[in-house]
């Protein structure tokens, strides 16, 4: 039975890496896979979703203004897909993630969302919220904080290196820009 599923997390825990390897699972096992990443986040290049460990592979893109389900349904006009696979999910619109639903129930394919749950304010992501309220299935990639304990929340760091409090929530970023933190030590670098 095909479901929506949401792989949740903070920034490096290994939600691409995860994500990749499901992808190979499938391949290897002679069923072909459709992956999908965000059109703007081109930090392994356009349309490639790849991991710090340094695999990647090539996938479709979207936007705000995609209808996913229209265009899941014309990737299965060109083949049999045994399972969708969405990087960086959190980008998603709320349409679009009821468009994925639709396409689980419609179409009979699983969609694997990966993507973090909030940002460097605390704040849930308009797509995460959707898929929190309306996935079937969540499941946690966990990361640590550097006291050991598991991180839940990512500070957004300065040019000094300092984290900030204000600003855009979406700004692409790596290692440089951004940190995974339990709470309480994301509550002391932004000063609560």
């Amino acid at each position: 039975m095909a479901k929506l599923y949401f792989n949740y997390s903070t920034m490096n825990a290994g939600k691409s890496t995860a994500l990749l390897q499901a992808s190979h699972n499938y391949r290897e096992g002679g069923m072909q896979t459709y992956l999908i990443t965000a059109r703007f986040d081109k930090r392994a290049g356009q349309g490639r979703i790849a991991s710090r460990i340094g695999i990647g592979e090539d996938a479709d893109t979207f936007d705000a203004n995609d209808d996913l389900f229209d265009k899941l349904k014309q990737r299965f006009a060109r083949g049999s897909v045994a399972c969708v696979f969405i990087d960086e999910s959190q980008f998603l619109t709320k349409a679009q993630v009821w468009q994925l639903a639709r396409a689980v129930d419609d179409l009979g394919v699983p969609v694997m969302c990966y993507g973090l749950r909030v940002d460097f304010q605390g704040n849930l992501f308009p797509g995460s919220a959707a898929l929190l309220a309306w996935a079937d299935e969540m499941r946690e990639v966990r990361t640590i904080c550097h006291c050991g304990k598991k991180a839940t929340m990512v500070v957004r760091k300065g040019p000094d290196g300092r984290a900030l409090k204000d600003g855009e929530q979406v700004v692409i970023g790596g290692n440089e820009t951004y940190q995974s933190l339990c709470r309480r030590h994301w509550r002391e670098a932004v000063g609560d």
